[in-house]
């Protein structure tokens, strides 16, 4: 038996922590993981025999259509292995074997796996989560709530779920696309003067606001947007992870013309019914869950929007002020209202005023000071995105001549390379 202690890390507040940077990704050096901006230390003690030995208590439905994983090697081999299973075809622990510890968090630990099968050689990683410690520390329901949604996601910048199992003898287990890229916040202290051109920028917040805009489409608020949380895959693409902080809402899709009406008349769509309609008027897909509502005290310090900060309700506006922040410290090597300690920061995102480096030198670097100042509105009725969601913000000058539908065949500025299954260290599992 194994025990397996995370590593530390160092975040904010009453729900205030994250599943850490790493939790489905691997930069190559596991100690280049960063953990700086995380509030509460992991305290899950693992044993790696337990789980892979252990007897599947409860096991999700057979695995859902995954449009977007068609021609996913990944998604075809655990189709392929659940096939094979005999039974009900669902997939446990004695599928899987554990390869090396990838990161830990608040809520769990992850493990670089792959199925147990010479003849796959994809990579997935493994969130191991102790229901035991989580009931201890009562956040069982953050563990629940990151598992309701990882099961409904699909979409290109997002995680695919591809199993998840109860382990014994209290373990709860969830197998996902691994990223062998690390994340944004690694990627980015790589850059010359830490920051990113204005052009990598543009691309890695082109792609996480489509994340985003499907997420609120779904009524989800993210509440914790930051680079650690932005993984990127061997393809150099972004993905998302995390979501035991996340609010779940709802959301109505509307189409909205450009002059800001509700378009929801037949007349929106160019064919309804065996009749055909007048072509349809200039619109806009309008996804916000503006109706959300929490008064949970959640997120990164750095990253907390204003009215979080001063201790009142939040709803979506929240997901955009972080996105602000983002956009800033991928531009200038850092946040626009750190300070001395925690307090210090909160104190800044209230009341201190927003700042830019010196002025400046193009008009690429106007627009994207414009676009954060409007994120970064203090006044969340008044910040964009608040009423139309991602809409309002793929219009800005900022991402002017982006071909959205495009993004996924454009070339990323940095290009990892793919997952690496081997071990880097002599492997302490005698089982395997």
């Amino acid at each position: 038996m194994l025990d397996l202690a995370p590593d530390s890390d160092g975040e904010s507040g009453m729900e205030v922590s994250n599943s850490s940077e790493s939790s489905m990704s691997s930069s190559g050096d596991d100690s280049r993981s960063s953990f700086a901006r995380l509030s509460f230390n992991a305290s899950l003690t693992l044993a790696a025999h337990d789980i892979l030995s252990g007897e599947v208590l409860c096991a999700p439905s057979r695995l859902p259509s995954k449009p977007h994983r068609g021609s996913d090697p990944a998604w075809a081999a655990i189709r392929s292995r659940s096939s094979s299973v005999t039974g009900d075809g669902v997939l446990g622990p004695r599928d899987f074997k554990l390869i090396r510890r990838i990161g830990s968090g608040d809520i769990g630990t992850v493990y670089l796996c792959c199925l147990n099968d010479d003849a796959s050689p994809c990579a997935y990683a493994m969130k191991v989560v102790d229901k035991l410690e989580l009931e201890k520390k009562k956040k069982q329901e953050r563990a629940d709530t990151e598992k309701r949604i990882l099961r409904v996601l699909d979409h290109p910048f997002l995680p695919t779920l591809f199993a998840d199992f109860d382990a014994s003898p209290h373990y709860s287990c969830v197998v996902m696309e691994y990223c062998s890229g690390g994340d944004l916040h690694t990627l980015r202290h790589r850059q010359p003067r830490l920051r990113f051109s204005v052009a990598a920028t543009r691309f890695y917040a082109a792609e996480v606001l489509l994340a985003l805009e499907y997420l609120h489409m779904l009524g989800i608020v993210y509440r914790d947007l930051k680079p650690e949380n932005i993984l990127i895959r061997g393809d150099g693409h972004i993905m998302l992870s995390d979501f035991d902080l996340s609010h779940e809402s709802t959301a109505s899709p509307t189409l909205e013309s450009l002059t800001g009406d509700r378009c929801v008349e037949p007349s929106c769509l160019p064919f309804r019914g065996g009749r055909t309609s007048p072509p349809p008027r200039p619109a806009w897909f309008v996804a916000e869950p503006v109706g959300a509502r929490s008064c949970s005290f959640v997120g990164t310090h750095e990253y907390i929007a204003p009215e979080v900060a001063s201790g009142g309700p939040h709803g979506s506006a929240v997901d955009w002020w972080a996105y602000g922040i983002l956009l800033y410290e991928l531009l200038y090597g850092r946040t626009p209202f750190a300070g001395a300690t925690n307090e210090a920061t909160l104190r800044n995102i209230v009341k201190q005023p927003l700042a830019f480096p010196p002025p400046a030198t193009s008009p690429s670097d106007a627009s994207s000071r414009d676009l954060i100042s409007r994120l970064l509105a203090k006044d969340p009725a008044a910040r964009l995105g608040s009423r139309r969601g991602a809409a309002d913000v793929k219009a800005h000058g900022f991402f002017k001549g982006l071909k959205w539908a495009l993004l996924r065949t454009n070339r990323p500025p940095t290009v990892p390379g793919q997952a690496r299954t081997e071990p880097n260290e002599p492997v302490r599992f005698d089982y395997f």
